[in-house]
């Protein structure tokens, strides 16, 4: 049986901030993000099996990518927890904002990361993930490669 990929892509707002970069990203804002998640598999082969012909049902994928990214990212601003940061987001966090503290600095590059650990986790034995592109703007994005890892 062939190795199929398959991807679903999923969107998002979150803000950020970066602390201590030298640009415009320094100060809080958001982004409308846009995650394609691609896993890699062999369709199921049993014939009497509900989901015969599927690497893995779209729905049971989506149901990992919103439980793990979307709902927790979506509207949310991210900082990360080991800068002065923490105290803007105490502030918020007190004024009933979503807050999410990170361990590291919240780059597209960071939380691709993030999310290829997030996600590795919750998928069934027979299914790898194969990649993730996480765009930030319409020409910005960042990409995870199992094969890179």
């Amino acid at each position: 049986m062939s190795n199929i990929r398959i991807t679903k892509q999923f969107s998002f707002e979150t803000g950020h901030a970066l602390y201590g970069y030298d640009g415009k990203c320094k100060n809080v804002h958001g982004h409308s993000y846009r995650l394609d998640v691609t896993v890699i598999g062999q369709p199921i082969s049993d014939n009497t099996h509900v989901k015969f012909g599927m690497v893995i049902d779209f729905t049971d994928l989506k149901k990992i990518i919103k439980e793990e990214i979307v709902n927790v990212f979506d509207h949310a601003t991210v900082f990360n927890k080991n800068t002065p940061h923490v105290e803007l987001a105490k502030e918020l966090s007190d004024r009933g904002h979503n807050v999410l503290l990170v361990d590291y600095q919240p780059t597209s590059e960071m939380m691709v990361i993030d999310f290829a650990e997030k996600i590795k986790k919750r998928l069934p034995n027979t299914i790898q993930l194969h990649a993730l592109k996480l765009q930030e703007t319409a020409t910005s994005f960042a990409e995870w490669y199992a094969s890179d890892n």
